[in-house]
C-alpha cells in the first residue's frame, strides 16, 4: 500500500510541474503554416501588380477610345 501513495503523490507533483511549465514558454517563432502563409502572401502581391497593369491598360484605352491626348 505504500507503494500506491507514494507513486500516487509522485504523479501529482509531476502533473503539475508539467502543467506549470508551459507558461513561461515563449510562443513559437516558425509553424508547419509559414511557407504555405508566404505563398499566399506573395500570390496577394503578384495579383495586385496585376490588378494595377490591367486599370492602367483600361485607362489608356478608355482615353484613346475618347481621343484624348496622352499626358
Amino acid at each position: 500500500m505504500g507503494v500506491l501513495k507514494l507513486s500516487t503523490a509522485a504523479l501529482a507533483v509531476l502533473f503539475i510541474q508539467s502543467c506549470s511549465g508551459q507558461q513561461d514558454r515563449p510562443p513559437p517563432t516558425k509553424t508547419i503554416f509559414d511557407p504555405l502563409t508566404q505563398q499566399l502572401d506573395h500570390a496577394r502581391d503578384v495579383q495586385k501588380t496585376v490588378n494595377q497593369s490591367a486599370n492602367a491598360t483600361r485607362k489608356a484605352v478608355d482615353s484613346q477610345e475618347r481621343g484624348d491626348t496622352p499626358p
